[in-house]
């Protein structure tokens, strides 16, 4: 799982890196053509893999119920993010995954909750499993992130 630590502390650097580019107004803006924007998709990652990692092992996350309710699936941006919770959410991308990796290595995850994805149909059925499917996830949400930035910069 080495590894997967590294490629997920360096993504979310570069998301960190990210939101200290984009102004407060283009992290809100939601392009012709798209559900959600570049914040909400930075959000839904920190609140996907503390429910996949820490939820599904019973355990409690790092977030708030609101900040939860307002990323997990299935939803989209319902009004403008102030800068507060943006950096919030800056602040949580790295504290986030720096705890999981830390638990990881002290064994604190000791249960699993099998659960299936509905991206992919896979069956979630230890914190492994989980910990590799939020690395593609994660990877498909920059991928989005990346897309709304291009679609605003024209």
């Amino acid at each position: 799982m080495k590894f997967t630590f590294e490629v997920l502390a360096n993504t979310r650097k570069s998301l960190k890196d990210l939101l200290e580019k984009i102004s407060l107004e283009d992290l809100n803006k939601i392009p012709e053509n798209f559900n959600n924007n570049i914040i909400w998709n930075i959000g839904h990652i920190v609140v996907s893999e503390q429910i996949l990692v820490y939820k599904l092992s019973g355990l409690p996350t790092m977030l708030s119920d609101e900040m939860i309710d307002k990323y997990k699936k299935d939803t989209k941006p319902e009004g403008f993010i102030s800068q507060e919770e943006i950096n919030e959410i800056k602040d949580l991308l790295l504290s986030t995954i720096e705890k999981t990796e830390a638990d990881y290595k002290n064994n604190t995850f000791k249960e699993y909750n099998e659960y299936t994805v509905s991206t992919t149909g896979n069956t979630l059925t230890n914190v492994d499993d989980a910990l590799q499917f939020v690395l593609f996830h994660e990877g498909l949400h920059i991928g989005y992130a990346k897309a709304l930035l291009k679609a605003i910069e024209v």
